[in-house]
């Protein structure tokens, strides 16, 4: 596979058992005062605003089921630092059986379609390109086989997971597959470039294995995920191929588009958003864990001026976007990703057409939560996002 630099780092100092379980013992344990605490913080406004509530309810539009909700995931993600991953993903290097969904083996990306600066990062980090597992969702009751010819004026969304790089599968039983199915509703840890090859294996899969029109494709990606779609892209872009052209349509949910920290001063949403989002941000080096693992033996730097890395850096002046594919871009107004997503949507619209959608209250990846206490964002940015697929197809 590949070679994995270690991280010299804080990450998950007790994820090692015993530690492990005295640690998780420790939290079922204060449970039982921390839960009712947030829930009375949440519920009244007098007494948070009494004794500082510390961002339990940073936003009066908020239900209390909200505020409890990103409570509860903000501090799973920061007990995710101290103990390591709390929910196992299905192993990426197997196909993992289900109900609703259909796995499929992808050949390894042929060496014709590594061109340029990629051939030569491959080189330098030590990676190959593989045979990956990769998965077909359909709607609901939909009796379509896994890999089916498209109907005319059908449309496939090629979905890249969000997880930082280092956690979430593309199984549909982990979370960010909520992004999937709420478009099918209503539209009708390796370094990099490991995770571009992979992107650009699963491409060359639609395009020259089963034969989709690059016309037919909207490649779409959450987080992480939305930054290795702008990655693919890019590389599709610059590298002009017969057999590999651009897709037809380019959808960014909540992209993780500046690894630097070209949008991390103070005064930025990395800090003012804090208190709305659930990212865990800690100073004992964990925070960059993430980074330092993606770039691996390219080194922390290639987060500030790499095109590929980070295309909202201000520190890259000269990034162009010319060629890219009509985009969409969504954002919540309360993540702290929010400073350089607007640097992002600046800087595609003076290139090529973009929409951006900004939900006030949103947090990050909110499309994420279809269990109905993130509405009505979730559904009206849902719906804006099939409106303009209409549109574009058009």
């Amino acid at each position: 596979m590949s070679k994995v630099r270690k991280y010299s780092g804080h990450y998950a100092p007790w994820r090692h058992q015993p530690m492990k379980s005295i640690y998780l013992l420790y939290e079922l344990v204060t449970a039982f005062i921390r839960i009712p605490y947030w829930g009375s913080a949440c519920h009244s406004s007098v007494f948070a605003d009494a004794i500082d509530y510390s961002g339990l309810r940073p936003r009066k539009s908020w239900s209390w089921a909200r505020a409890m909700n990103v409570q509860l995931i903000r501090h799973l993600s920061n007990l995710s630092l101290v103990v390591g991953p709390i929910r196992v993903s299905p192993s990426y290097l197997a196909l993992v059986p289900g109900i609703g969904y259909h796995g499929v083996w992808v050949e390894p990306l042929p060496s014709e379609h590594i061109l340029g600066k990629l051939k030569i990062w491959i080189a330098a980090a030590g990676v190959t390109a593989v045979k990956l597992p990769g998965y077909w969702l359909h709607k609901s009751g939909s009796t379509i086989e896994g890999e089916a010819p498209l109907m005319p004026g059908e449309k496939i969304v090629y979905a890249l997971h969000g997880g930082a790089y280092t956690r979430m599968s593309a199984h549909p039983s982990d979370p960010t597959a909520g992004i999937a199915r709420g478009l099918l509703d209503r539209v009708d840890t390796h370094p990099f470039p490991t995770a571009l090859l992979d992107a650009l294996t699963g491409y060359n899969y639609l395009v020259n294995t089963l034969h989709i029109p690059a016309s037919d494709i909207i490649v779409e990606g959450d987080s992480a995920g939305g930054n290795l779609a702008l990655a693919l892209t890019r590389y599709l872009v610059e590298h002009p191929m017969d057999t590999l052209p651009p897709p037809a349509l380019l959808l960014l949910l909540s992209p993780w588009c500046d690894l630097g920290t070209s949008h991390s001063g103070p005064g930025s949403s990395w800090y003012t958003r804090r208190d709305s989002d659930y990212i865990a941000i800690d100073n004992n080096g964990s925070a960059v864990y993430a980074i330092a693992a993606f770039t691996g033996p390219f080194g922390l730097g290639a987060s500030e001026l790499n095109s590929y890395i980070s295309p909202a850096s201000v520190y890259i002046q000269d990034i162009s976007f010319v060629g890219f594919p009509p985009t969409f871009i969504s954002a919540g107004g309360a993540e702290i990703l929010l400073d350089s997503i607007r640097t992002l949507h600046e800087k595609m619209a003076k290139d090529t057409k973009v929409r951006y959608l900004e939900a006030e209250d949103g947090i990050h990846d909110f499309l994420v939560f279809d269990r109905g206490w993130h509405e009505p964002e979730r559904s009206e940015t849902l719906s804006a996002i099939a409106q303009w697929v209409t549109e574009e197809a058009c």
